[in-house]
């Protein structure tokens, strides 16, 4: 095993002298070299030429970077854009914080929408001027600072923004489970305020004066993870020179957040579900049992109980996690909700962006449309339109090429084919999920095994997922 990383908060200010860290992913080494050239006076760049060389670097570094650029055509399927999306939704699932920006010359329309529904903050067409990359980079590390500065503040302040029904059952939910000491099980889809909700557990707690840690199980490759969460020895692995204490330590009396639990790897499960069980726990190298005394609240998008069918997730794990359990809603559930958070992010960039303004025909498009990056979708699509129309009054036509056409179209066609009688949900089901089978097909190379472990179904499911297609459409998927 390597030695041990510490991954720290993206948010968090350089010293003066230091440079923004900025990953850069483009399969093309002529242009990773230049933008490096071009870029090096302002940023502490760092390549990597494909998405998994991407996240096997970030697993392994020191520091996650606050910003990323991206190319969407990357190996092994590098004339189609699915490589940059999963790249896009992998970087935010390590670290949310992150502005990622795309730069590529698969820049249609649709490409564009989806990549910024996906939590993409910009989107820059290739060949790209040298100074426009160098202000739109600029213009987000300024809204890093304005989020930065926001941070100090506690989560309770204005947190868990919403009138609507779903809101103030959610609230109450954490009133109700603040101060209690079993485990909380946070789930909900990305961008929807999970990791919100478990901060605000602990802020009413009686334990809010106590350590609030977060521990992201997907930021780390097992052998990092367990060092990280319990703690080692000396020279207990290379590059253990030292002792060091885990999470669980670490959180004292406190709070723990294990962000993406359903990335847990499988056999560290017995070992977490003994800390849940007894607060017992060893370091790595060490015989000395240690005691656990922080609270621990889980938080996923994925749903679990598919992972435990499919021998992922252990069920009695679940079941010790999911004591109790909150889920957030996604914001198409949240109806004039999103004119609040509007208003919130407006006055959150305030300070360095004069505020647009909707007209009343964007605004009813803003209501209806289904934000399927949830808060996270809404917050860039505020920050871009600042950025774009400072001051203005943003009209329909503006509002519209912000948003994911695809999105767009099930707004609108959906709710016309559920009300003349055409809808057919399994057929939307059966299309959607070809549609996936064969984006990780193409990614894989035509590799079975490698499609099956990036849809997160086993080898065996997939193959009868595309016999079962095939026979229905009566050709190949």
């Amino acid at each position: 095993m390597g030695s041990i990383a510490v991954i720290e908060d993206a948010t968090s200010k350089a010293s003066p002298r230091s440079r923004p860290a900025l990953l850069l992913v483009d399969d093309d080494p002529l242009i990773s070299d230049t933008l490096s050239f071009v870029l090096a006076k302002d940023f502490e760049v760092r390549c990597a030429h494909s998405g998994a060389a991407a996240m096997d670097s970030l697993r392994a570094g020191a520091q996650v970077p606050s910003l990323a650029l991206v190319d969407l055509g990357l190996p092994p399927a590098p004339h189609t854009p699915d490589g940059g999306f999963a790249l896009i939704q992998q970087l935010l699932a390590l670290n949310p914080a992150m502005k990622v920006l795309v730069l590529s010359g698969q820049s249609e329309r649709e490409n564009v929408a989806h990549a910024l529904s996906l939590g993409a903050v910009d989107f820059i067409p290739k060949p790209c001027d040298p100074a426009l990359l160098k202000a739109r980079l600029a213009h987000q590390l300024m809204i890093l600072e304005a989020e930065y500065s926001r941070k100090l503040a506690p989560a309770s302040e204005g947190a868990l923004l919403g009138k609507s029904r779903v809101m103030c059952e959610l609230r109450a939910q954490v009133a109700r489970f603040a101060d209690t000491p079993f485990p909380v099980l946070v789930h909900g889809e990305s961008g929807g305020g999970k990791e919100l909700v478990a901060q605000l557990l602990h802020e009413v707690s009686e334990r809010a004066g106590d350590p609030y840690l977060t521990l992201n199980c997907a930021a780390f490759t097992p052998e990092l993870l367990e060092a990280q969460l319990f703690g080692h020895a000396k020279g207990a692995f290379t590059g253990a020179g030292s002792a060091r204490a885990g999470f669980f330590e670490d959180a004292g009396n406190g709070t723990l957040l294990l962000d993406e639990i359903g990335e847990f790897p499988v056999h560290l499960q017995p070992k977490l579900l003994r800390v849940l069980e007894n607060g017992e726990f060893y370091r790595i190298g060490e015989t000395r049992v240690r005691t656990a005394n922080a609270r621990i609240i889980a938080a996923t998008n994925r749903d679990l109980q598919f992972e435990i069918r499919e021998g992922r997730f252990r069920q009695d794990l679940f079941h010790r996690l999911g004591v109790l359990s909150i889920s957030v809603p996604p914001l198409r559930e949240r109806g004039e909700d999103k004119l609040l958070l509007l208003d919130h992010f407006r006055d959150l960039y305030a300070a360095k962006v004069i505020p647009f303004t909707l007209d009343a025909a964007a605004q009813q498009r803003w209501l209806s449309y289904s934000f399927p990056g949830n808060v996270r979708e809404l917050r860039n699509i505020v920050i871009r339109l600042g950025a774009k129309y400072p001051g203005a009054v943003v009209a329909l036509t503006e509002l519209e090429a912000e948003l994911d056409s695809a999105a767009q179209n099930l707004d609108t066609s959906g709710l016309l084919a559920l009300q003349t009688g055409a809808f057919k949900l399994d057929d939307i089901l059966s299309s959607w999920e070809q549609r996936y089978i064969e984006a990780a097909l193409r990614l894989a190379d035509g590799n079975l095994s490698e499609a099956a472990r990036l849809l997160g179904v086993n080898r065996t499911t997939l193959y009868s997922k595309i016999q079962r297609l095939e026979k229905e459409s009566g050709g190949d998927v």
